[in-house]
């Protein structure tokens, strides 16, 4: 069959890959001597058209595999003979343009809140006929291709159709299905190849040092049913057990456990212990385990070594039947530099700042979004939501939010390009933050949004109707770093430092605030919580379970890194377990069952948590005696009831009659010691019961002689409650 009208500089555009519009010239094409098919399949060695019952040999046009047919118009397949191995298949070219109107209108409008079905690879049915339907934004490509094994990853197979509105690239490969291994070939605008492309909305991806995209079977991941937790969360105890899933504990062979593995473990301990939420540093796929996932490529990935998406999504389903509430870290602030991944993805600075100034991070050598650009942010708040509608987790936490909110953050001056009104302060991120908190607010109600904030941007918590940049918490950095430099110094020079324990009441209740000692403080050098304290070995751990009974009952939600809560004595690793067989040593089992009674005591009591975020449940009994480093305050809950009074001795030293103020007379209990003998300490204490009498001390109209254990942290109720 002649083809006159066939541009010949079309057909060599085809045969070389550099072709942008391969609808143009493959599928159902009219032409002067009537309808035909052609089709493009380097490698065939003879193709027959199959439509109405009858068969039609195409012509070949081309030693590189154009072929060409005359058919009727109507649904038709190819057979193509690959040398001997005989394959039935539809034309990718057979099928009309994919994403509808309204979808390509919120793409190009930045507000396709639902992402991540969009674009993509995903398994579905067109026309009666099963395959995958690709999609991806490139809009400065010259062309793009998905490749994989379906084609022996020749770009020139499967280039894709541009709909032009969007910048994006669409086709559906007929019968190909879930656990297919794909890429994406581009080439730029110039027609130069570019690396091989992950695609950025996968919803699986190869483990590492495998770099490839994995159609996943999304009908297979059922979003879990919902965590219920009524009214403002500020009110309820908030108790976060951080954990990374590779190293928490390990299988034979030093083999990190898979998700179900994992759940078969890890979520009887987190009930048993009481904590209330689980928090996964980041599971999103990320090439460089040794960056704990806080590098990740694959916003919408799970990490692949760690099990099946739809594991992940059983194992959220787990928590929640057990009452437990998972959090994930997310990173939205930088991505690696990686040759595969999003950098210089269309081959221009797509995803990041063209100007390094802008575009680097200096910090972690990585790229920084671009958020003034709209699809960058929608890129980003579909994947939030995508976390937290697919897979029903209740909170995100959002990593190195300071270096999003400052153009200056770790640059020196001439290194930073200031906003447009000539501050430091990234008005872009700002404005992305406040978008996602609504974002998340309107379509998630009841799911939490935390920040790792580490300066005094005011209005982190604060409704972003209101000026604020949305978050539910903020975690307080400012007070982890003041109040472990206070414990890591010698109980001889605490009485000077001691504001290092009272300057975080300054600021407590400007925002709503998370405690946290998390695995930051136990890696690079920093040493394990216990290695931090000073003494003897008795007092390390003495010192420990004294600061921790202080975390508990300071103002604040708690979060604790995996290993702190039975005072693991060496610094926490990715590559291995976390090392139980401490527990049958006393001390380290002692330490576990104080944790999981504060948690319990924190829960109970209303006064430790319901007035956590605000002034009215806080009140300072002790705070001068930097001499005895002895500090007292007290609790209280909804209404100024049912009080708690906490008393903090940071010395080697017992206390025997010291007078402290109490706000009623009568029995009050020692309902928490945390020198009790069951938890490794001397049991030095009070004997459980203790009565105050009718005299007035520190401003109250009683008050009470207790004895306080040397490096030890107490709490008392009143009988009555």
């Amino acid at each position: 069959m002649a083809e006159s009208a066939l541009n010949p500089e079309a057909v060599w555009a085809l045969i070389d890959g550099r072709h942008g519009d391969p609808f143009s010239i493959l599928g159902p094409q009219t032409t002067p001597s009537g309808p035909l098919v052609r089709a493009f399949l380097p490698g065939a060695s003879a193709v027959t058209l199959l439509a109405g019952g009858k068969s039609v040999p195409m012509t070949r046009l081309h030693p590189a595999g154009l072929f060409a047919g005359g058919i009727a118009p109507g649904p038709y397949r190819l057979r193509i003979d690959w040398s001997g191995t005989v394959q039935e298949t539809e034309d990718p070219y057979g099928f009309g343009p994919l994403l509808g109107e309204l979808d390509l209108h919120l793409l190009r409008e930045g507000r396709h809140q639902d992402i991540g079905r969009c674009l993509g690879a995903h398994p579905m049915v067109i026309d009666g006929i099963p395959g995958v339907r690709f999609a991806v934004w490139a809009p400065n490509a010259r062309r793009v291709s998905v490749v994989g094994d379906f084609d022996s990853w020749d770009g020139r197979r499967h280039p894709m159709r541009l709909r032009h509105e969007a910048g994006v690239w669409e086709l559906f490969i007929p019968r190909i299905g879930p656990g297919a291994v794909y890429k994406y070939e581009l080439l730029d605008a110039q027609g130069n190849a570019l690396p091989l492309k992950a695609d950025p909305m996968a919803w699986q991806a190869e483990p590492p040092p495998a770099t490839g995209s994995i159609v996943a079977d999304t009908a297979r991941i059922i979003p879990p049913r919902p965590l219920v937790v009524a009214g403002d969360p500020a009110l309820k105890p908030i108790s976060v057990y951080e954990v990374h899933p590779g190293s928490w504990a390990r299988a034979e062979g030093n083999a990190p456990l898979d998700w179900e593995e994992l759940g078969d473990k890890l979520i009887p301990y987190v009930k048993g212990m009481g904590f209330t939420h689980l928090e996964f540093l980041p599971i999103m796929a990320h090439p460089f385990g040794g960056s704990w996932g806080y590098q990740p490529l694959g916003q919408f990935a799970t990490h692949a070594p760690f099990g099946a998406p739809e594991h992940f999504s059983r194992l959220v389903e787990r928590c929640h039947e057990a009452g437990i509430g998972v959090i994930l870290d997310w990173v939205p602030a930088h991505f690696p530099s990686d040759a595969h991944g999003l950098a210089q993805f269309d081959g221009t600075a797509l995803y990041e700042h063209a100007d390094p100034r802008e575009g680097y991070h200096q910090d972690w050598n990585t790229l920084i979004y671009n958020l003034g650009r709209q699809e960058v942010r929608n890129f980003l708040i579909g994947s939030a939501l995508h976390w937290l509608e697919h897979y029903g987790v209740d909170a995100l936490r959002v990593d190195a939010v300071a270096s999003m909110l400052y153009r200056d953050y770790s640059r020196k001056q001439g290194e930073w390009v200031p906003n447009i009104h000539g501050g430091r302060e990234n008005l872009e991120a700002i404005s992305f933050l406040k978008e996602l908190s609504e974002v998340i607010a309107q379509r998630c109600p009841g799911k939490l949004l935390i920040a790792e904030e580490s300066t005094s941007f005011p209005g982190v918590t604060r409704k972003a109707r209101d000026g604020g940049l949305g978050f539910d918490f903020k975690w307080n950095m400012g007070w982890m770093n003041d109040t472990l430099r206070y414990m890591e110094t010698d109980p001889i020079y605490r009485r000077y430092d001691h504001g290092l324990m009272t300057f975080g009441l300054v600021y407590a209740f400007s925002e709503r605030f998370i405690l946290p000692i998390s695995h930051d403080e136990v890696v690079h050098g920093k040493g394990a919580m216990p290695a931090k304290m000073p003494g003897d070995e008795w007092q390390r751990y003495a010192n420990l379970r004294a600061y921790l009974g202080f975390m508990w009952t300071h103002p604040g939600k708690k979060l604790l890194f995996m290993g702190c809560e039975f005072g693991q004595p060496r610094e926490w690793s990715h590559d291995r377990s976390l090392d139980w067989h401490l527990l049958d040593d006393p001390r380290h089992g002692g330490m576990q069952r104080m944790v999981r009674d504060l948690n319990v005591l924190y829960a109970r009591l209303p006064a430790l948590h319901a007035l956590d975020c605000d002034p009215a449940g806080f009140r300072w009994v002790v705070l001068d005696d930097r001499e005895a480093s002895v500090f007292a305050w007290l609790r209280f809950g909804p209404d100024g009831t049912d009080p708690a009074l906490v008393i903090c001795n940071f010395t080697p030293v017992t206390r025997q009659g010291y007078r402290i103020g109490a706000p009623r007379g009568g029995d009050w209990l020692e309902v928490f010691n945390s020198d009790a003998g069951i938890y490794g300490g001397a049991n030095t204490g009070n004997g459980g019961r203790v009565t105050a009498w009718n005299e007035a001390s520190h401003g109250l109209e009683a008050s009470l002689s207790l004895t306080l254990p040397a490096l030890g942290t107490l709490v008392l109720t009143p009988s009555s409650h």
